[in-house]
C-alpha cells in the first residue's frame, strides 16, 4: 500500500502528466454533464424506456440515450463512420492509396470520416427521434419543427462529443475516443451494482459475493486475452558501416492472440440486430416471422447466442486477415536485414507468420466468442439483465482495453521520469516492449 501511494505520489510530481490527467477528467466531467441535458421541447417525465436493443445502446451512452439527451448517439456516429472508412481502405483502391500518402492521406481521411459522422449522425437521429420520444413527451406544436432542431441539436452534439474525444488525446491522456465510450459504460455499473445487490438481499448476500468473485476472474481473463502475445524470434544480420558494426540483435514479432480487439463483437452484434427487425415487418401476419423476431430480440436464446458466437469467430479471421499483413511483415523484415531463424526471407516468411497467426487466431476466436455469450450465461444463471452485461461482450473488452492502455501511457511517463512503474517489474507486460516490426 505505501508503494502504491508513493506510485500516485510521483505520478502527480510530474507536471506534464499532472496537466493531463486533471484535462481528462475536466472534459469527461463536461461529457458527463451534457448527457444530463435534455433536448428543448421534451418532457423528461412522459419519456419510456424503449428497452429491448436500445438498452443495449444506452449502456454505452451512460444513459443519454433513454433520456433524450443532446447527446443522445455520442460517439457512436463517428465510431459507425470510422468502421466504414477502414473497410474501404481494404475494398477501395482510391482510400488505399490516400492511407498510403502519410499524414497528408490521414488528414483527407480524417475530413472525410468527419463528413460521413455528420450524416451518419443526422440519419439515426430521425430514427431516434422517431421511435425512442412519444407525442405525449413532445411540448412544441409542430412535429416537423420539433424533428429538424432536434435532429440539428443531437447532430451538434455529436461532434461536439468528437470534438471532446480529440481534445483528450492531444492535451490528456488515453484515446480520447475510446476513453468517451469507456465513461459511458462505467456510469452505470455503481446502478446496476446497487440494483443487483438489492434483488439478492440479505439471504443471498453470499451468492451475490460469489458472483463479484466470479466477475473478477472474468476481468482477469480478459486481461489475459488482452495481452496474451506469440513472440516471433527475429535476427537481424550485422552491418559493419565505418568503425561501427550495426545490428546483430535478436528481437521478435509480437502477435496478439487477439489482434482483432472488440471489433468482431461490435460487426457480429450489429448483424444480430437484423433479424429481429426485419422479422418486425411480418410479425402480426406470420407466425414464423414472430417466432423468429422473439428469438433473436432475447439475448439469452440458445439460438441467438449459437449464431452470436459463429459471427464473433468469422469475424475475428476476417479482421486479423485485413489488420494483420504477412506479406507487409516479410517485406519489412527483408528490407532492413531481418530473418526468422530457419526461414528463408521472403515468401517462406510470410507462410510461415501467415500460418502461426491462423493457429494462434482459432483459440483466441473461439475464446472471444465465449466472452462475447458470457452476458447471456450470467443471465441464465440469475444475474439481473443490467449487471450481465458486465460479464463480457463489447463493453467489458472496452473497458479492459482503454483502462491497459491508459496504464501503458501513465508507465511510459513514470519510466522516462526514471521513477518506478506502476508494476514491480516497472513494465506493463505485452505494452511497451522492444518490437522487431510496427
Amino acid at each position: 500500500m505505501k508503494r502504491f501511494f508513493q506510485t500516485i505520489r510521483n505520478i502527480f510530481s510530474i507536471e506534464d502528466l499532472r496537466v493531463r490527467i486533471i484535462n481528462t477528467i475536466g472534459f469527461l466531467i463536461i461529457f458527463r454533464l451534457g448527457s444530463y441535458v435534455v433536448l428543448p421541447g421534451v418532457d423528461p417525465d412522459k419519456l419510456t424506456t424503449p428497452g429491448g436493443i436500445f438498452d443495449f445502446l444506452d449502456i454505452f451512452l451512460g444513459g443519454a440515450f433513454n433520456r433524450a439527451s443532446i447527446f443522445a448517439l455520442g460517439i457512436m456516429p463517428y465510431i459507425s463512420a470510422s468502421i466504414v472508412i477502414q473497410l474501404l481502405t481494404v475494398a477501395v483502391p482510391y482510400f488505399q492509396k490516400m492511407q498510403k500518402e502519410g499524414d497528408s492521406g490521414r488528414k483527407k481521411m480524417t475530413q472525410i470520416t468527419r463528413v460521413l459522422t455528420i450524416a451518419i449522425t443526422a440519419a439515426q437521429s430521425i430514427s431516434y427521434i422517431a421511435v425512442t420520444i412519444p407525442a405525449e413527451a413532445i411540448l412544441v406544436d409542430s412535429r416537423l419543427f420539433f424533428t429538424v432542431t432536434s435532429v440539428v441539436i443531437i447532430t451538434t452534439g455529436t461532434m461536439f462529443c468528437m470534438w471532446l474525444g480529440e481534445r483528450i488525446t492531444d492535451k490528456g491522456i488515453g484515446n480520447g475516443i475510446s476513453m468517451l465510450i469507456m465513461i459511458g459504460i462505467i456510469a452505470g455499473f455503481p446502478q446496476a451494482l446497487i440494483q443487483e445487490a438489492a434483488a439478492k438481499g440479505m439471504q443471498g448476500a453470499l451468492l451475490f459475493i460469489l458472483e463479484i468473485l466470479a466477475l473478477f476472474f472474468v476481468v482477469m481473463a480478459v486481461v489475459m486475452l488482452t495481452q496474451a502475445v506469440r513472440r516471433i524470434p527475429v535476427q537481424y544480420a550485422k552491418q559493419v558501416v565505418g568503425n561501427k558494426v550495426y545490428g546483430g540483435q535478436r528481437q521478435y514479432i509480437p502477435l496478439k492472440v487477439n489482434s482483432s480487439g472488440v471489433m468482431p463483437i461490435i460487426f457480429a452484434q450489429a448483424l444480430m440486430f437484423i433479424p429481429g427487425m426485419v422479422a418486425g415487418f411480418w410479425r402480426e401476419s406470420s407466425e414464423i416471422a414472430n417466432a423468429i423476431g422473439n428469438t433473436f430480440n432475447d439475448f439469452t436464446s440458445w439460438q441467438y447466442n449459437v449464431v452470436f458466437g459463429i459471427l464473433v469467430v468469422v469475424f475475428t479471421f476476417f479482421y486479423t486477415a485485413i489488420t494483420v499483413n504477412p506479406n507487409d511483415i516479410a517485406d519489412n523484415l527483408k528490407r532492413n536485414g531481418g530473418f526468422i531463424p530457419g526461414i528463408k526471407p521472403g515468401k517462406q516468411t510470410s507462410e510461415f507468420i501467415d500460418t502461426v497467426l491462423t493457429r494462434i487466431t482459432l483459440p483466441g476466436s473461439i475464446f472471444l466468442a465465449i466472452v462475447a455469450i458470457l452476458p447471456a450465461i450470467a443471465s441464465l444463471a440469475g444475474v439481473t439483465r443490467g449487471f450481465s452485461y458486465f460479464y463480457g461482450g463489447t463493453s467489458l473488452l472496452i473497458m479492459v482495453g482503454v483502462i491497459l492502455d491508459t496504464l501503458q501511457q501513465i508507465e511510459s511517463y513514470l519510466l522516462m521520469r526514471h521513477y518506478e512503474g506502476l508494476m514491480k517489474s516497472g513494465r506493463i507486460k505485452g505494452r511497451s516492449q522492444n518490437i522487431a516490426v510496427a
